[in-house]
């Protein structure tokens, strides 16, 4: 395909350029086009399984110049990850030219993620007299779908879910404009040839009349819409009517659990809550993610939408769809996943009758088929710097360099349970797939089993080995297991957590780690999940960690952190933990007599040194929450009591490996019963557990002669923690290191089992 450009024949030079990164599907040939016309270069350039190759022929100082533009390529997309730069002869070429793809190439190219609607775009779709006004699939080479469309690579029309949609003369010659942001735009349409939108009654039958106005109709009227997006549904209502918002809590069986919103534009945010720059930009950025914010003080949205928090999950409009969802005065929607509680995301339209139709009273559908879930992406900023809580829509499926063997064969990291992301690990990129979900669910390992194929394919590639969780139980090591692979390497998930963190910020050597969660399988067949390591990709040591309670009733005192506190109380302070045990905890007498008898028999009651069951037994000590209705429900409104208020550390002591908390106990229950504030003694336990952990950190440093510790775990979510223990360490001269690409909990897993396998078959070869 030829750009129509000519150029002016020179005697000089030609080089050929293999572009590697994220150069397909955001505007790069084009791009490369126009740079060779600015410095009078010729050649050509095409797209290939690789990524993008260039060939340009012109004067010496022309071609340093070109390269030199192509390396810090500032197209809003693209991301160049590797010049390969070789001469070759000149061919005395007059023009240049884009050629068609190609399919050479040893592996495939990277493939954008979806990406939040530009601005140049939004203002086509404002202004009346443009042939695309309120169209909701305005997008050009900037913005728009991309991984959740596309069925194969290269990246062109006929490989995405567009393939169906013939363009219309207007929207085909954008596409062959050389100087058009809409030139090679795969998925480019208009009201004239592109899809369109339905709203549909729960039952399937059209509304008649306009969509716009029967949605904002409809949620006027306190009505729930399940609305197709990008990568699924959302289940949507208006965020400002109490009434609607307690419907759907009741419909999805979900009490307590925030819901996201999705705020009309950056001033309404503004309005109800506190922005920082870097949340700012985040909620701006391409990826768009849900960012977690502080709410105002008087901020009039109804606290049913976080109940018992001081924050909100918010994000933009990330669709041209969604910013037409707003009215007058609408401006304010929830926007919740698209599921039954506990399920997949729903992405078909005839699957959202089916599994919708209970919770929705309308279904917003269109035409355009999701070839891929994508769950909305969620984040927070900690200490200036983003934090990602859940990576999926807008992130992947970027790869993450790491650090692998040479010849490292391409490896499975299977994942967790709760939260499950998988990843695929070939030459040095760490390929993670989408938010996956609970894999307790037979309908989620479906979705994981047609996610891993659907990413294999896309990459062209397939495993050798998998690496997987040791717990006996986990689902996603059964799934892995049951893979035709060559090994299956079972990896401790706390060395997991830690070889994760590692990776992402391309560590290599002897770390020292604190990785803090809810709970991982140990070694000595206990529940781990406050522990100091020491180690590297290949093995780990543990130095120091929480003392070991009993876990009263499993997986019970997981769902209901009274028990954990009853349990503390009895293990520190024996008959008299007892009595304060039935002062404090709103329990029968009975009910709390078969939770210490399990106690003292040890019958039912497997040991835990973890996290996320201490942050359980203070807030329930605290009144604060006796149930867990959602996964560190407790923990999450624990850290909430005591933001802005200054704790003082309660005594602790270190005592060989263990960190006793015997003495915090005893002060806390003190000082509860002498009338200090539950959020003052939240805060001090909060101090405590950074000082504790600190102390455990410097003895491991005098030991060992380690300056660098990672921090990982899903308790590092809790913004206090991170950056109190952070700013600890580092202010004694350690190098800390933190998740930024992949979240600390269990949805970065995946990651370090797939490298703890590449460093442990490297030294079996070896």
């Amino acid at each position: 395909m030829s750009s129509g450009a000519q150029v002016t024949r020179t005697d000089a030079r030609r080089l050929r350029i293999q572009v590697s990164g994220t150069v397909q599907g955001v505007g790069f040939r084009p791009y490369v086009c126009r740079e060779a016309l600015k410095y009078g270069l010729s050649g050509w350039v095409q797209n290939n399984r690789e990524g993008v190759t260039v060939e340009i022929e012109g004067k010496k100082a022309a071609l340093a110049a070109f390269v030199k533009e192509i390396r810090h390529c500032s197209l809003r997309l693209a991301r160049v990850a590797e010049l390969k730069i070789e001469k070759t002869a000149p061919v005395g070429q007059a023009d240049f030219v884009i050629l068609d793809s190609s399919c050479c190439g040893r592996q495939p190219a990277s493939v954008s993620p979806d990406v939040a609607v530009c601005a140049g775009c939004q203002s086509e779709m404002a202004d009346c007299q443009d042939r695309r006004f309120a169209y909701p699939f305005t997008n050009c080479t900037d913005c728009g779908p991309r991984f959740t469309i596309i069925t194969g690579v290269p990246y062109d029309r006929e490989k995405t879910t567009m393939s169906g949609f013939e363009m219309c003369p207007y929207c085909l010659a954008e596409y062959h404009n050389l100087l058009d942001r809409r030139f090679h735009a795969q998925p480019n349409a208009c009201p004239q040839c592109g899809p369109h939108v339905m709203l549909l009654q729960a039952c399937g039958r059209e509304v008649p009349g306009d969509w716009v106005s029967n949605f904002h109709a409809a949620i006027s009227d306190g009505k729930i819409v399940a609305v197709k997006g990008l990568g699924g549904f959302h289940l949507a209502c208006d965020a400002q009517n109490r009434q609607a918002v307690n419907l759907l809590r009741e419909r999805k069986g979900r009490p307590a659990r925030p819901f996201a919103v999705m705020c009309r534009d950056m001033a309404t945010i503004r309005r109800f809550c506190h922005l920082e720059p870097a949340e700012e930009a985040l909620l701006n950025s391409p990826a768009a993610p849900i960012v977690v914010l502080r709410r105002h003080a008087n901020c009039r949205l109804p606290r049913q939408l976080a109940p018992r928090l001081g924050t909100l999950g918010v994000m933009l409009p990330y669709t041209p769809l969604h910013h037409l969802l707003f009215g007058d005065s609408l401006d304010v929607l929830v926007m919740t996943s698209g599921n039954d509680s506990g399920l997949p995301l729903v992405k078909d339209n005839e699957q959202s009758l089916r599994e919708l139709g209970g919770l929705a009273d309308y279904m917003l559908v269109h035409n355009r088929e999701i070839h891929r879930r994508c769950d909305d992406s969620l984040a927070l900023v900690v200490d200036a710097t983003p934090v990602l809580l859940r990576r999926s829509r807008g992130y992947v499926p970027d790869p993450v360099t790491v650090p692998v063997p040479a010849d490292s064969p391409v490896i499975l990291g299977a994942g967790g349970d709760l939260k499950n992301v998988f990843c695929l690990l070939t030459d040095g990129k760490a390929y993670l797939g989408s938010h996956v979900g609970d894999l307790a669910y037979r309908e989620t390992a479906v979705v994981y089993l047609e996610a891993l194929a659907g990413m294999q394919r896309l990459l062209e590639t397939e495993p050798v080995v998998a690496a997987c969780d040791c717990h006996p139980a986990y689902h996603s090591a059964k799934l892995a297991a049951a893979l035709p692979l060559e090994e299956v390497v079972p990896v401790f998930h706390h060395h997991a957590h830690m070889a994760s963190c590692m990776g992402e910020n391309m560590l290599a050597g002897q770390v020292i780690a604190v990785v803090c969660d809810g709970s991982g399988y140990g070694p000595d067949g206990t529940i781990w999940g406050c522990e100091v390591l020491t180690g590297d990709y290949r093995d780990f040591r543990r130095r120091y960690h929480l003392e070991p309670v009993p876990l009263p009733g499993g997986e019970a005192a997981m769902r209901q952190p009274w028990r954990m506190a009853a349990s503390y109380l009895y293990t520190h302070m024996g008959e008299e933990g007892k009595s304060w045990a039935r002062e404090f905890l709103p329990q029968p007498a009975s009910v709390l007599a078969t939770v210490f008898a399990m106690l003292e028999n040890n019958f039912n009651a497997p040991l835990t040194s973890s996290c996320g069951r201490l942050y359980d037994a203070v807030a329930a000590l605290l009144g604060v929450c006796f149930e867990n209705t959602y996964e560190g429900q407790a923990a999450t409104e624990l850290a909430e009591l005591a933001e802005g208020e200054n704790g003082t550390a309660y005594p602790y002591s270190l005592e060989g490996s263990r960190i006793l908390t015997g003495e915090m106990f005893r002060g806390m229950v003190l000082d509860w019963r002498n009338g200090v504030s539950p959020a003052k003694i939240a805060a001090n336990f909060q101090q405590t557990l950074v000082e504790a952990l600190a102390s455990a950190v410097f003895y491991t440093r005098e030991k060992e002669g380690l300056e660098r510790v990672v921090l990982s775990g899903g308790s590092f979510q809790n913004k206090f923690l991170l950056s109190s223990l952070r700013r600890r360490l580092t202010a004694s001269g350690l190098a800390v290191y933190i998740h930024r690409q992949v979240p600390a909990n269990d949805g970065g897993l995946a990651l370090g089992q797939a490298l703890v396998a590449a460093w442990r078959r490297k030294e079996v070869c070896v």
